[in-house]
């Protein structure tokens, strides 16, 4: 990306956190996620993220530089990354090899995406520095080497933002857990990226949790049970996914109530229209030229036709960019 100011359409990439129906196993969840990349790289969505979680009924993806790997012999034309690995459990050292080997194999491809989540961390710059360091040994732009990975730090706070920029790495900011501070966030990376590097920034990208289907009732109910799910969670049960039914039928306590109009701000959704407009509006408003859809729902079927209407909502597919983009 460059740093200039976005065009009125952004490009699309996914966030797939591999999301477990009530119904469903983790298994299902994985496969799902290959058939959602090898669908996704033919919309024309430009990017494939995998996430880490641990220990979690609602996320299957427990080692996302694996599922990455699979990803990227499943595709053949976008980028694939990880959205991200919780580099505070990991070996710097360990970590830039397992990319390095990925790069090494599928060069101009590799996203490599890390986070602070996982536990205490207070040598997290450090780690971050080690990092960039082993897989960035040349002082070109970031990724700017074919063969190796392009380095994002993944955050929702001003202070993640200011890291970034001062290492010189892409940023992500997931607005899907913390709406707030995004604008802060991206201006306060493009401004230390620039007084490191004197450069002008790469503009960042916003991740966004977002549903789409073909009527405003469908897309109502499948919000809806994200919603459910997002406050179950927020008051300590960890649970799959449940059904649109499910929620449908569920009576909501008051603190549920509480949790999900709280949540509420994080989530967009309606028919692909109303999903390309607001989701437009978010990436002018914070000038990103790209916008990381992550969808949940209980039925994978759900997930990848919300993916696929969105894309032609946006016309993705007409917009084809190269691996490097």
């Amino acid at each position: 990306m460059s740093g200039e100011r976005p065009g009125t359409t952004p490009r699309l990439s996914v966030l797939d956190q591999s999301p477990v129906g009530a119904g469903f196993s983790p298994a299902d969840a994985l496969r799902s996620s290959v058939d959602l990349a090898q669908a996704a790289e033919e919309w024309g969505y430009v990017r494939h993220w995998t996430a880490e979680h641990h220990g979690s009924a609602d996320f299957a993806g427990s080692a996302p530089e694996v599922l990455a790997a699979i990803l990227l012999a499943r595709t053949r034309r976008m980028r694939v990354g990880t959205g991200g690995v919780l580099l505070p459990r990991y070996p710097p050292t360990k970590v830039a090899e397992v990319f390095g080997v990925l790069a090494s194999v599928f060069p101009g491809r590799v996203d490599m995406g890390l986070g602070r989540a996982g536990g205490p961390a207070p040598d997290y710059p450090e780690r971050l520095e080690a990092v960039r360091r082993l897989v960035e040994p040349d002082t070109g732009p970031p990724g700017g080497s074919r063969g190796a990975p392009r380095m994002w730090l993944l955050g929702t706070s001003v202070n993640s933002a200011l890291l970034a920029g001062r290492l010189g790495t892409d940023y992500a900011f997931a607005h899907f857990l913390a709406p707030g501070p995004a604008t802060a966030a991206l201006t306060a990376y493009r401004t230390a990226y620039t007084g490191r590097t004197g450069r002008p920034a790469p503009g960042g990208v916003l991740a966004v949790r977002a549903v789409t289907a073909e009527s405003e009732e469908h897309a109502e109910a499948l919000a809806q049970s994200v919603l459910l799910w997002r406050s179950r969670k927020d008051l300590g049960a960890d649970l799959p996914l449940p059904t649109p039914e499910e929620a449908r039928r569920h009576r909501w306590t008051a603190l549920e109530t509480e949790r999900a109009v709280a949540r509420r701000g994080g989530l967009v959704w309606g028919t692909p229209d109303q999903v390309q407009e607001r989701l437009t509006a978010l990436a002018v408003g914070h000038g990103v030229d790209e916008i990381m859809v992550n969808t949940l729902t209980c039925d994978p079927a759900d997930r990848l036709r919300s993916y696929r209407l969105l894309a032609a909502a946006f016309g993705a597919e007409t917009r084809l960019a190269p691996a490097g983009a």
